[in-house]
């Protein structure tokens, strides 16, 4: 069963009825409710706020990263373990080809159902996620694979556990490792980037967001609790926060925006999919065409920040 948001309520009742006429084969009456909604789809999804923004982004039918490196990656083989404590199953790792490219694919995975979700822990990465995802990177740099990383967690996990074995040195540690990775590095924001968390895999050549993702220092609902001491006021703190792709790339802190199918991601997978593809091996192409990349992402890192 799809989910549906608030706003969405209209293209529920319109692709309800789609499918009605569908059983009854009546041709005629499909072909108008297809006008009907591709206005509405154009209609809602044209004036998004970025409450709803933040909404799709977190939609529990959006694309998750095994979503993605399943339509995306030819002879999968997944990496397990950081060779230290366990293996996360908050952080993904495969080694396999997008078309002919050799690629090493590096992602955050939220889970579907409980059980799924129980598993991979809702998406957000111990110690040991991070550091399998720094081995991964270094095993790809050793034979010359490039990287691709998908982003989307609503934070590292902040457990006990997770502290003390080390969260933040580990965060730490993959920014500086990542900063200097001698092969090209591409990162995607698929959903939702939260934090450090979203960082420890953001640190790359090129850093792109999903039309409908969001990337924030806190969460929404962690910045209204603290400003107003009121978890209400989610939707001021979403604003006030400038955490959808416009704003990111108006400050010149993400690089592109991979626009999604128009009716979202969540509801045309395989489109969302294709565009990330075309996204990274263009992308890729530029990058190895100038064999001063790894300056490029010294200079680019170096200027975060800034402003006039």
């Amino acid at each position: 069963m799809a989910t549906y948001l608030d706003f969405e309520v209209k293209i529920k009742t319109i692709q309800e009825n789609i499918a009605t006429a569908q059983l009854k084969n009546d041709t005629p009456a499909i072909a108008i409710l297809q006008k009907d909604l591709d206005k509405e789809v154009a209609k809602v999804y044209s004036n998004l706020s970025d409450y709803q923004k933040l909404q799709l982004a977190r939609h529990p039918d959006r694309p998750y990263a095994m979503d993605y490196i399943t339509l995306l990656l030819k002879e999968p083989l997944e990496i397990h373990g950081d060779r230290h404590f366990k293996d996360d199953n908050a952080i993904v790792c495969f080694l396999g080809r997008i078309e002919e490219q050799k690629v090493m694919v590096i992602g955050e995975e939220k889970g579907r159902g409980t059980k799924n979700k129980l598993q991979r822990n809702f998406g957000m990465p111990n110690p040991e996620g991070y550091r399998k995802a720094l081995r991964a990177a270094k095993m790809a740099e050793k034979f010359g694979i490039p990287l691709l990383m998908f982003v989307d967690t609503p934070g590292a996990y902040p457990g006990i556990g997770a502290e003390e074995r080390g969260q933040s040195e580990a965060i730490a540690k993959n920014l500086q490792e990542f900063s200097k990775l001698k092969v090209p590095t591409i990162s995607i924001v698929i959903g939702e980037g939260g934090s450090g968390g979203a960082l420890a895999i953001g640190v790359a050549d090129r850093l792109a967001m999903m039309q409908y993702s969001v990337f924030s220092v806190i969460s929404p609902e962690g910045c209204a609790a603290i400003l107003w001491n009121d978890s209400s006021k989610i939707e001021s703190a979403t604003q006030a926060l400038k955490i959808t792709p416009e704003s990111l790339k108006e400050s010149r802190l993400i690089d592109a925006i991979i626009q999604e199918p128009q009716i979202g991601a969540h509801r045309d997978k395989e489109s969302a999919a294709q565009a990330i593809k075309n996204y990274f091996l263009t992308t890729l192409k530029e990058i190895q065409a100038d064999s001063n990349y790894l300056q490029n992402r010294y200079n680019k890192l170096m200027t975060y920040g800034s402003f006039q």
